[in-house]
């Protein structure tokens, strides 16, 4: 059994090491006591194919496997752990949702574009009074027959000031406990 990195394995580590160094690294002190988006790096992580690397090629996305994903993320974490999370909350919290659970439609619409980078995901899950027990959480969606109506409050929601689209999970019926939980796609422009 070999229990090492593939070629491939090994080709994605240099690249995402090569692009903190060469992108990331300049300026990470200043844009983290400054609180500043990195719009330019996050940018071209998705020109380069980071942003999606685990979407399907269908969907404008690099296809790879779990440990190409994790490599990455790790080289990009050594020099910018803000932009690791930026990077990981829309390759893992959103493409993936979309991807596994979304419909062809939603796929088309929302995935490709996130995956190659031309939009951001954000993931709203933390509440106030329940942090992220997705079980506790107050926030409701109301089927109102060709949309839901979503009514609550969220914290922490990573992406919050850049991301066009938010997963939002919400209770869409009390009764049935943790099995009333959905996933919603949010996009900002609805507001």
């Amino acid at each position: 059994m070999n229990l090492g990195l593939s070629e491939e394995h090994n080709i994605i580590r240099q690249a995402a090491r090569d692009f903190a160094r060469t992108h990331l690294l300049p300026g990470v002190i200043e844009r983290d006591e400054l609180q500043k988006f990195p719009e330019e790096q996050v940018k071209k992580l998705g020109e380069l194919g980071f942003m999606g690397l685990m979407v399907s090629p269908d969907y404008g996305g690099a296809g790879l496997d779990t440990v190409a994903y994790v490599l990455a993320i790790e080289e990009i974490a050594k020099i910018d752990a803000s932009t690791a999370v930026i990077m990981s909350v829309n390759n893992s919290l959103v493409c993936s949702v979309i991807e596994s659970h979304g419909d062809d439609l939603q796929k088309k619409e929302y995935l490709t574009s996130l995956a190659r980078g031309e939009k951001l995901g954000g993931f709203c899950l933390s509440e106030p009074e329940a942090g992220s027990d997705a079980t506790s959480q107050k926030t409701s969606a109301i089927d109102k027959g060709d949309y839901f109506l979503l009514n609550g409050t969220k914290n922490w929601i990573t992406n919050a000031q850049t991301a066009d689209v938010f997963i939002v999970i919400a209770q869409s019926d009390y009764e049935l406990g943790h099995k009333g939980i959905n996933a919603f796609i949010v996009e900002r422009k609805w507001n």
